[in-house]
């Protein structure tokens, strides 16, 4: 299956916590990263998902915010830091791609964002990633 979703991050599920209707999924990405997806019960009974699974973590570069410096009091808990390797900047919109450990990732901001933030190649960031945003597929 071919996917439109640029960010498709390897790893393996180290926990299942399931809930009644939702359940978080710890995820060990192949980098050494911790990423956490919350996804429907169902979803995990009909993926297979326990400790060991190999999946992937898909993410719309659109659900992925940029932070130049860690942010104390947020709620979002996967925060991958990396570095920018190339940024695209166009009429409204930049894309933004980040080397981090194991691989990489791509968001997409406004340009004004990116232009706020000081955003050029070389540059730290954190990647910000809700859970709820975080699928997941099965390898």
């Amino acid at each position: 299956m071919t996917l439109s979703i640029r960010n498709q991050l390897p790893g393996t599920v180290t926990e299942v916590r399931p809930g009644e209707v939702m359940a978080t999924v710890r995820i060990r990405l192949d980098g050494g990263q911790d990423l956490v997806a919350a996804i429907t019960v169902e979803a995990v009974e009909q993926l297979g998902l326990t400790p060991g699974t190999s999946v992937r973590a898909l993410v719309k570069s659109t659900e992925i915010s940029l932070a130049t410096s860690a942010i104390e009091g947020l709620s979002i808990r996967n925060r991958l830091p990396g570095t920018i390797v190339r940024l695209g900047l166009g009429g409204a919109m930049a894309s933004v791609k980040v080397s981090v450990p194991g691989g990489e990732l791509t968001a997409v901001i406004t340009k004004d964002a990116a232009e706020d933030l000081g955003l050029f190649v070389g540059s730290d960031v954190i990647a910000l990633i809700k859970s709820t945003e975080v699928a997941l597929a099965t390898a």
